[in-house]
């Protein structure tokens, strides 16, 4: 019997319905990918006909705060449930307020890509990063028994963590670490057929290492495994990897999308389709990555984005890239300062033309729709950097708890700008070997620069480094 003859009239009639609403829907996409940037980030796919015919003319997207949704019979539930119509049944599953951030960052990453995309958004950027490298951990029947992943080990301390600890230790996939991640060599020396996936974090928190993004998809590519990478610093504002091959973008949504600090929140996005050598009978696993994870490991393992906290996110999101240029200027002019300061040592700044990874950055970070007059776009280099500074690691926390204006916390990515020392909070767990080895010193202190006058941040750093 073929699947249209096993379901009740009932079915088929709601099916109907949900193919018109389907068409509408696609016909917005098609119609909004015409926009420009900004536009897409105001409005997303919420547009006036839903306001109207489906939100009482509501101009700013609803929040759904019921954990479930209502179906008008057995017959609609039937068609809810086993995937034949759109719905969202229950909050652990999908949410209304979450689809309308869903569809606006899938939207922004594959901005002038040429890439199809597809967007899940989880409780954390943890999860959206747990997720995303599950699925190409699992161990294939007759498949062998020892797997692995190349990472950069410049990357974000939980990060570190999550794979040394819960993949190496506690399950025993090896983690082949890469330590200089602008080095293609070393990264291809690390791969062989049981290789999964590679990974890096560009820039990376907080050492603002980089990766030639285009080789690493490339690389990976001709091992026919995916490329991810997380791209929380960078935001699809000044960096859109899907336009240079990778395959999975990840992002600590509490992070500098949304600058508020209201929300905390991860999204994984993929192209349409990613490359990978996983052998997966649902067809979405490779047409359509994101949306695979949200029908099945989501579901089943629950980390579930909070409708309040998708709305402060996707309000957030609608003024990213005029918000990215103001803060990249800002860091900018405050690195420069420090740079010339005689108790800092060095300055790790994307922006700084004797940085390392400056080049890389150059290539690669740019201030979407802007123009420098011959129709090139502009350089920013976000907002993050770090700085060291002279002597032992008692004069970093003294300079660290002499600020008066700039905020010590863990956090980054916020409107007000906030500093931490990375060895003792957000990778401290790592152990002092493995902070050497991804160049973290106890001398660094990381700053997140935020939309004050920068010059009333730069007297704040004066006075504290002026105090040693």
């Amino acid at each position: 019997m073929s699947d249209e003859q096993k379901y009740s009239p009932g079915v088929k009639k709601y099916i109907k319905e949900a193919e018109k609403f389907l068409d509408q829907k696609k016909k917005a996409l098609e119609r909004t990918k015409n926009f420009k940037f900004d536009t897409i980030a105001v409005h997303g796919l919420y547009t006036v006909e839903e306001a109207l015919n489906l939100n009482q003319g509501a101009v700013i997207e609803p929040l759904y705060l019921s954990t479930a949704q209502a179906y008008r019979d057995s017959d609609e539930l039937e068609a809810a449930l086993s995937y034949l119509i759109p719905t969202w049944c229950y909050s652990r599953f999908a949410n209304p307020t979450t689809y309308y951030l869903e569809w606006a960052l899938a939207l922004l990453e594959g901005y002038q890509t040429g890439c199809d995309t597809s967007c899940l958004v989880t409780a954390s950027g943890m999860s959206a990063l747990m997720l995303a490298v599950d699925c190409f951990l699992v161990k294939q029947t007759n498949g062998p028994e020892k797997i692995n992943f190349v990472s950069s080990i410049q990357i974000y301390g939980g990060t570190f963590q999550h794979f040394s600890v819960r993949k190496m230790q506690e399950r025993g996939i090896e983690v082949r670490w890469v330590h200089h991640p602008e080095d293609l060599e070393e990264w291809e020396s690390k791969i062989d057929e049981n290789t999964r996936f590679l990974f890096s974090e560009a820039p990376s928190n907080p050492q603002l290492s980089f990766c030639d993004v285009k080789a690493l998809a490339d690389l990976a590519h001709s091992w026919d495994i995916p490329f991810i990478i997380d791209s929380t610093c960078a935001t699809p504002a000044l960096m859109r990897p899907f336009a240079y091959g990778a395959d999975i973008v990840i992002h600590s949504l509490t992070k500098s999308i949304t600058a508020s600090g209201l929300a905390m929140g991860g999204a994984l996005v993929s192209r349409k389709p990613i490359v990978t050598k996983i052998k997966n009978d649902h067809p979405l696993f490779k047409e359509s990555f994101a949306e695979y994870v949200k029908f099945l490991p989501f579901r089943d393992t629950g980390p579930a984005a909070s409708p309040t906290n998708a709305l402060f996110a996707l309000n957030d999101l609608r003024t990213l890239r005029s918000r990215m240029d103001l803060l990249s200027q800002n860091s900018e002019k405050v690195a420069g300062f420090l740079e010339q300061h005689p108790r800092v040592y060095q300055v790790d700044y994307l922006g700084q033309e004797s940085f390392l990874y400056h080049p890389l950055a150059k290539k690669y970070m740019k201030l979407v729709d802007s123009d420098d007059g011959k129709g090139h776009e502009i350089n920013r280099y976000g907002h993050l950097f770090s700085f060291r500074v002279d002597g032992p690691p008692q004069n970093a926390r003294k300079v660290f708890d002499g600020f008066n204006l700039i905020m010590r916390a863990g956090d980054l990515g916020r409107i007000k700008s906030i500093a931490t020392i990375p060895a003792i909070s957000t990778h401290l767990q790592q152990g002092e070997e493995a902070r050497a080895n991804a160049d973290v010193p106890p001398q660094m202190i990381r700053l997140c620069v935020g939309a004050e006058d920068p010059d009333d941040i730069i007297a704040d750093l004066d006075q504290s480094l002026n105090s040693l």
